[in-house]
């Protein structure tokens, strides 16, 4: 969009280096919309050049490989910041069987002032480290613009996101889906424009660190879950029997309070990761997670109704034993730091017990499988369908000579 300083550079590049490697291609333009004159300099340089009307840098980027008419595409922004002669080794893993190959400008080499000291240091490396821990993923760089894969492959995912968060969605994508990702060195140079470029650090930066969180339900939901429901497992157990002091430090029923409001939190944050991950998985977001099918699988809607039963009478029957020790009193005043070690424990196990039961039934309700006809179900009831045909013509025809 707008790149008439640089996009007759890239194309004339590009085209080289597929003469110098003796490479069979196309040098394709996805415009988003450019004013400047940008589409004509493109053709006059010898690229073909298609209009995407959706904006954004995923939407461009989406529509031009769908456009896209060879069996590999290497992509990367028109401002020559990148080096389109040196394309070779993305084309060399491609041929080699793999589906996608990320450039890696932390090892191939970053000029003096192409990248903002905040993305360089700050912005691309946590972004790639939380990627590298939330999937199984080795890529250094998450964020390069300069990648090549196999045009079926990666239309195979079906990408969705329409912005710059596009670039972290092939990667994760990729990776759960268990393509071949690998990983070459590449370069960056101080791009050739005189305007400010698209990116927005702050904005775009957290829409790709939104997606990353968005696209991983254990470390969103679970594990901040299972965490605080341990923790507070443990100092409700403990506190239920008394204060706890460390030091001068006393812990009491008010701790005891704020304990069993973790375990609420964490148990609830536990079964949004169960949801997330079931839904998901039958919307095509994510793969199917085995252990969570398998889970699925066993926890049944009777058992899950039965769980949440047997927490209900554990909760009811502390509240009637907190009732009994308010008639030991006389129905009069109690003393807090006694009575509330009773009805807390007793109040959190009802809560959960229905948290247990609603979650039952709505995991229910998103395990019901809908029919999905697939290619060979079309293909197979094309042949029935045609074979009836057949052999009507052929009873039609034997009546006929009959007559």
């Amino acid at each position: 969009m707008n790149e008439a300083e640089t996009v007759e550079t890239c194309v004339r590049k590009a085209l080289a280096c597929m003469r110098e490697h003796g490479i069979d291609g196309e040098v394709l333009i996805a415009d988003n919309g450019s004013t400047d004159g940008s589409q004509q300099l493109a053709r006059d340089a010898g690229a073909r050049v298609v209009h995407i009307d959706a904006k954004g840098y995923g939407n461009a980027l989406i529509g031009g490989i769908r456009a896209a008419r060879g069996k590999y595409v290497i992509m990367g922004d028109a401002d020559d910041s990148y080096d389109f002669t040196a394309l070779l080794p993305f084309v060399e893993q491609l041929r080699d069987g793999a589906d996608l190959v990320m450039g890696n400008r932390f090892k191939g080499g970053i000029a003096p002032g192409a990248m903002p000291p905040l993305h360089r240091y700050l912005g691309n490396p946590v972004l790639s480290f939380i990627g590298r821990l939330f999937f199984p993923s080795a890529i250094g760089d998450f964020h390069c613009g300069l990648r090549g894969f196999r045009r079926d492959s990666i239309l195979r995912l079906g990408l969705q996101t329409g912005g710059m968060e596009f670039a972290s969605e092939m990667v994760v994508r990729s990776t759960l889906s268990g393509l071949d990702v690998r990983e070459v060195p590449t370069t960056l140079s101080p791009d050739g424009r005189s305007r400010p470029p698209h990116l927005r650090s702050w904005r775009d930066g957290w829409r790709h660190l939104r997606f990353l969180m968005l696209y991983s339900p254990r470390w969103l939901f679970f594990i901040p879950g299972l965490v605080l429901m341990t923790l507070g497992l443990v100092a409700g157990a403990a506190l239920s029997f008394g204060p706890i002091y460390i030091g001068k430090l006393g812990f009491d029923v008010d701790t005891l309070v704020g304990a069993s409001a973790a375990v609420v939190i964490g148990f609830q944050a536990v079964l949004f990761a169960l949801f997330t991950k079931v839904y998901a998985a039958e919307e095509g977001f994510l793969p199917e997670d085995r252990r969570v099918r398998k889970l699925v699988d066993i926890v049944t809607l009777e058992k899950g109704l039965i769980a949440g039963g047997l927490l209900a009478l554990a909760g009811l029957f502390g509240l009637g034993a907190s009732l009994v020790h308010w008639q030991t009193r006389s129905f009069g005043p109690l003393i807090p730091s006694e009575s509330l070690r009773l009805v807390v424990p007793s109040a959190t196990a009802l809560v959960m017990s229905f948290q247990t039961i609603f979650a039952a039934l709505f995991i229910s309700i998103l395990g019901i499988r809908r029919s999905k006809e697939t290619p060979i179900d079309v293909a197979a009831s094309a042949a029935e369908e045609a074979a009836q045909a057949v052999s009507l013509d052929g009873d039609v025809s034997r009546e006929s000579s009959k007559a």
